[in-house]
């Protein structure tokens, strides 16, 4: 993953430190683990693939399909957005921006939402795919702007967070998070409900936001900034938070996961996990993609470690999803690896890209959406 310096003026600077995610020819270079061999449990079927455009470009991104209603949404990164039928992959639209797509798609309520490498906020009409505005924000966006009945909300790489009205694209609110100069290239997607805004940033801070006036409603660190360097007191929270009940998981990079009750921004638990992905819940336990690619099950309730595995190490993995009685990753090298939910035993694998995957998948009525670095999306089913 790219580390990012921030001057004075809030402009990101790309800094050639470590591939986080990324595997070099050097032979010094830290090889992804090999593949172990297992007994296949499960089967997996392709129930539909399609080719997204010209793919996702070369540089670390967080491209992620959207749903919403029937259909599925993905972009490739040089503004081609499309409509695919969630049943049998059908192709019910096809637009074509002409602007580099940098954060991915974020669908709902009939609007599909991207954001731009040169920092503007376009929303569609989800049934035609038809532009139905766009605004110019201050920077980049690279996580898919988030969706609800009444706002678009965008999360930049300079910590603001920008709320706009979902039927006319004017700016509701904005609130600002100070940053530290050395972060990660990437960000937090906000979750976006009904009342309240939740969304975690570079600083290791949690915050709550109204979403009728965009007062803040509290601010909570959910990790605290250790070491002497920049590098070493880098704290932070890329993954998307995950809202399970009266929950909020939160992890961060170098930091700890935190279970939160959201509406006393008291933090019940936490669990030493560097971790820069999002998180998934299933049978009682969230499951954590660490940063060394390791995948840790951890129980919700009291925060004891249920199960560990880490033959994914340096493999490069994207956060988990849950799928049927099984959680799956996807790794630098397109394999999607499928893990029980009870001990992490490898159940199944299947390669959807061989050129890789690094945007998370989508799981949702028992299909598992995954995007692959060359534009290949495909819907996948475990039997």
């Amino acid at each position: 993953m790219k580390l990012l310096v921030r001057g004075v003026a809030a402009t990101a600077l790309a800094v050639a430190i470590s591939g986080c995610g990324f595997w070099g020819d050097s032979e010094e270079e830290v090889q992804p683990n090999p593949l172990v061999s297992f007994a296949e449990e499960k089967e997996v079927e392709v129930l539909w693939s399609a080719d997204v455009g010209k793919g996702l470009g070369e540089k670390y991104h967080q491209f992620t399909p959207a749903l919403w209603g029937d259909q599925v949404f993905a972009s490739d990164s040089q503004g081609r957005v499309q409509a695919y039928a969630k049943r049998d992959g059908q192709r019910n639209w096809d637009v074509e921006l002409k602007e580099t797509i940098s954060g991915g798609v974020g669908a709902g309520f009939d609007t599909v939402v991207v954001a731009t490498e040169s920092g503007e906020v376009i929303a569609l009409n989800s049934k035609s795919g038809a532009e139905l505005w766009r605004e110019q924000i201050s920077t980049e966006v690279v996580s898919a702007p988030q969706v609800n009945n009444q706002l678009v909300v965008a999360q930049l790489i300079n910590g603001k967070l920008v709320a706009f009205d979902r039927i006319t694209g004017d700016r509701r609110w904005t609130y600002d998070a100070l940053v530290p100069r050395l972060t990660l290239r990437g960000t937090s997607a906000p979750i976006v409900t009904q009342n309240v805004t939740l969304a975690g940033f570079a600083n290791g801070k949690v915050v709550a936001i109204e979403n009728s006036t965009g007062r803040v409603l509290w601010e909570r660190r959910a990790a605290l900034p250790q070491g002497r360097s920049e590098l070493e007191r880098m704290v932070d929270i890329d993954g998307k938070p995950l809202l399970v009940g009266n929950q909020l998981f939160v992890t961060s990079y170098q930091g700890r996961l935190v279970s939160m009750d959201p509406l006393k921004a008291q933090i019940v638990w936490s669990q030493n996990v560097s971790s820069y992905r999002g998180l998934a819940a299933g049978f009682g336990n969230v499951y954590v993609s660490e940063a060394s690619d390791a995948v840790q099950a951890f129980d919700q309730a009291n925060s004891a470690s249920v199960w560990h595995q880490d033959a994914l190490e340096n493999r490069a993995i994207t956060s988990p999803a849950v799928l049927g009685s099984s959680v799956a990753v996807a790794d630098g090298e397109g394999y999607i690896h499928f893990m029980s939910q009870v001990d992490g035993r490898f159940v199944a694998r299947y390669r959807a890209d061989a050129d890789g995957v690094v945007g998370d998948m989508l799981a949702a009525d028992n299909v598992l959406y995954v995007l692959g670095n060359s534009g290949r999306l495909v819907a996948l089913k475990l039997n």
